[in-house]
């Protein structure tokens, strides 16, 4: 009783058909679990979007219409988008940097360093909105941390990365005015 009960749980019978989600399983996963690799290049990603690609199957089921489009199609069109929004959700991740990495990028504004370069500098981030100076000096000059910065200020740590883009774009660009004149 209770295998039958389960087999209509993973089934649903419409007027176009049935939706089978182990038979869907069992004969698409390796394709879906294949183009979602190929996509990310990550494993453990391909995985996680093959279980939401099914799970949004299985929620959608009553959707799935057999004489629009096969099974497979229907699948896939539905793993796309999974992997469409896993790979965002990734890009809003911040990436793990190690030491060797940030000492080779990093970029020091020093004391001692030409007075000239200094006025220039402080002359261009005077040129900025305070919002935009905030996060450049905080983050930049004086090596606060976003979450630090949120936490200090009450702003979103997305909002401030948003900030320290638009800022230093600006900046780019008054400190290329300030060397024309």
């Amino acid at each position: 009783m209770l295998g039958t009960t389960a087999r209509r749980a993973d089934s649903i019978r419409d007027d176009a058909g049935t939706f089978d989600v182990r038979e869907a399983f069992d004969e698409h996963g390796r394709g879906l679990y294949a183009f979602a690799y190929n996509s990310t290049r990550d494993g453990g990603m391909a995985e996680e979007c093959v279980q939401e690609t099914f799970v949004r199957a299985w929620r959608a089921r009553a959707s799935y219409r057999p004489d629009r489009g096969s099974e497979r199609t229907w699948l896939f069109a539905i793993a796309r988008n999974v992997v469409i929004d896993q790979l965002r959700a990734r890009q809003r991740r911040p990436t793990p940097v190690t030491d060797d990495h940030l000492q080779a990028s990093a970029t020091v504004v020093s004391e001692t360093g030409p007075a000239d370069d200094r006025i220039v500098l402080y002359g261009g981030l005077a040129r900025l909105s305070r919002e935009h100076r905030e996060v450049i000096v905080a983050v930049q000059l004086q090596g606060m941390t976003y979450l630090q910065l949120e936490r200090h200020t009450g702003v979103p740590a997305a909002t401030l990365r948003t900030r320290m883009f638009y800022g230093l774009r600006a900046l780019k660009e008054a400190l290329r005015e300030e060397e024309e004149q």
